[in-house]
């Protein structure tokens, strides 16, 4: 089951226990449960601190629980947790063992805090990039607190159980029985969501942080380039981000960023994050920016009002909240989302599995989704707008090589619908001939480019007709002492590269700013 060279890394791994533990396997005669029993059987073989044996009588088989000794209970994998879900295995067996995890005490402490019952159920897939996130929220919660369950169960093992519960995209979170949330999620932004305090106690915090000498808003490539270089001029610098990383989390490979042969998004998002906290940068996470106030006065400090009720105060801003994927915006768009309308192919296309599905959009991200989604479905329906695919030649070449794949260009989506709940179907209209046509499929991947999440700007610095934050070759935006970086700006070309040069120039031209500016308050460092 395992290779040698995960064998070898993971038995490195279970040196770090420090007290024993049980894996306790629930199994049928099944071949999925000869897989489980197997890898179970590998992993206890590699360290005395793990027993394992078949007393689970849990209803879903396979599965198993992963217990402290003497007891019964723990993280359950209604899975074979291989793929990107083994980093989540690995962890589960390292916490429960006693080996601290890289959490701030302060989460941690919030977690044990928590106050009533909670019985999570994570619904994942195996090639979702974003599920491992929650799955090891989940387990790392049930691990601190014992009134949190936690089960993982694989969609693709248990698709009656995803069908029944109407579940067509993942993650997907259920508490207590309960719908809880879709998506990704941190283990900050889940507690967030429990602890009905914590919000009030957030704000509280930021209104009272000493004003930054440069404060950035998003957390994306160009946010963190910014703050790398702000801080090395040895000024205070924040950074408020809804989720550090940005859209760089929701992409699976990076195989065109100079001097990386090849990553994966979060990989890529983490090592971000960790460059920035090396020059001790006061990043400041789960925190939506809503309103902007400029400075009164040249060398004044501008304010960032924040969701939450907090006011940031800083000598300069630099705004790089990036981008989202685009809606369609067509009626049944956010009935259907989630129910079969969905936006990661690498996520939710598992779900998908012999079922008729559509792509919309021919550039290269819907190309690249209909090629993926081409060797798991019955049938890909790939509709674009213009008269031909703008996706690179070497991509629409291998898509038409497809047996399974059709090709329909001047097609405009005009409405989804569905029956129960769930995505039937979609109608677009042939705008060649004028004709209103419908495709029966149960699965649509929107893949249509990116609008820039600007909208709290409005009104208050220039804006293309785009929604674009207007910046200059050096960044400035129309405010003083305001900068703009990535891909929120009118700067063409939004890739992770030029995101990031553009944020390492908007940091540069802001301590320029603040050189010739003199301030107006004291910065306390």
């Amino acid at each position: 089951m395992l290779d040698d060279a995960m064998k070898s890394q993971l038995q490195a791994y279970l040196t770090k226990l420090q007290r024993p533990i049980r894996l306790i396997a629930s199994l049928d005669g099944g071949e999925r449960s000869a897989e489980l029993r197997e890898l179970l059987q590998e992993i206890a073989g590699l360290s005395d601190q793990v027993r394992y044996d078949e007393s689970g009588n849990d209803a879903r088989k396979p599965s198993f629980v992963i217990a402290r000794e003497g007891e019964t209970t723990g993280v359950r994998f209604a899975a074979i947790p291989l793929g990107h879900e083994f980093t989540s295995l690995v962890l589960a067996l390292l916490w429960t063992g006693g080996h601290p995890p890289k959490v701030e005490p302060e989460v941690i402490e919030q977690i044990r805090n928590l106050e009533g019952e909670f019985k999570f159920e994570v619904y994942m897939s195996l090639t979702c990039h974003n599920c491992p996130d929650v799955v090891q929220a989940v387990s790392l919660m049930s691990i601190v607190n014992p009134r949190v369950q936690a089960t993982i169960v694989d969609g693709g093992l248990y698709q009656s159980e995803v069908d029944e519960r109407q579940i067509m995209a993942v993650p997907a979170t259920w508490l207590n029985g309960k719908m809880f949330a879709s998506g990704r999620m941190t283990v900050e932004e889940i507690v967030a969501k429990l602890d009905v305090k914590s919000e009030q106690r957030e704000a509280a915090k930021l209104s009272a942080k000493d004003p930054y000498d440069v404060l950035i808003v998003g957390g994306g490539p160009a946010g963190a380039a910014a703050a790398v270089y702000a801080a090395r001029k040895g000024i205070r610098v924040g950074v408020a981000a809804e989720r550090f990383g940005g859209q760089v989390n929701d992409t699976l490979a990076i195989e065109n960023y100079i001097s990386v042969l090849e990553t994966e998004g979060p990989k890529f998002a983490a090592a971000l994050e960790a460059q920035v906290r090396h020059y001790e940068v006061d990043i400041m996470n789960l925190q939506r920016a809503d309103k902007l106030v400029p400075a009164a006065q040249p060398g004044g400090l501008t304010e960032v009002h924040m969701a939450n009720g907090g006011v940031l105060k800083a000598r300069s801003v630099i705004l790089s909240t990036g981008a989202r994927w685009r809606n369609v915006n067509v009626p049944g768009e956010q009935e259907y989302k989630n129910k079969g309308v969905a936006y990661c192919p690498h996520c939710d296309g598992p779900l998908f599995k012999g079922k008729k599905v559509a792509v919309i959009g021919g550039g290269n991200s819907g190309v690249e989704a209909a090629i993926d989604l081409a060797g798991i479905v019955e049938h890909v329906t790939l509709l674009e707008f213009g008269d031909q695919l703008k996706a690179d030649a070497v991509l629409v070449s291998k898509l038409k090589s497809l047996p399974n794949v059709q090709i329909i260009t001047q097609a405009q989506t005009t409405e989804f619908s569905g029956a129960g709940g769930k995505l039937a179907g979609m109608d677009y209209l042939d705008r060649t001939t004028g004709e209103k046509k419908h495709v029966d499929v149960e699965g649509v991947f929107v893949q249509i480019g990116l609008v820039p999440n600007t909208e709290w700007l409005k009104g208050t610095l220039e804006l293309s007709k785009f929604g674009e934050i207007v910046v200059d070759a050096k960044g400035h935006t129309s405010l003083p002492g305001v900068f703009a970086a990535g891909d929120c700006t009118t700067v063409p070309y939004k890739q992770i590269v030029i995101a990031a040069g553009e944020g390492a120039k908007a940091a540069l031209s802001a301590f320029d700013h603040l050189i010739r500016t003199p301030a107006h308050e004291t910065v306390t460092a």
